[in-house]
């Protein structure tokens, strides 16, 4: 798996890093999402995939 993201789009809910903490952070002074593994181990992966559908602005993509 290899995570992709268009941080210009995204809307700082937060959302990915409530359900993958390992994987998405935050910068602290916007909220603007953070990709901190681009390839996660395969635990992380059904995490990521979540984080993806309920993202509002749908940033985040996922590649197998």
């Amino acid at each position: 798996m290899k995570i992709t993201l268009d941080a210009e789009k995204c809307c700082a809910a937060g959302q990915c890093v409530l359900v993958a903490p390992e994987v998405f952070d935050q910068r602290d002074e916007d909220g603007v999402v953070v990709l901190l593994d681009a390839e996660p181990p395969a635990g992380q992966h059904d995490a990521v995939r979540e984080a993806a559908a309920i993202c509002p602005a749908a940033v985040i993509e996922v590649h197998v």
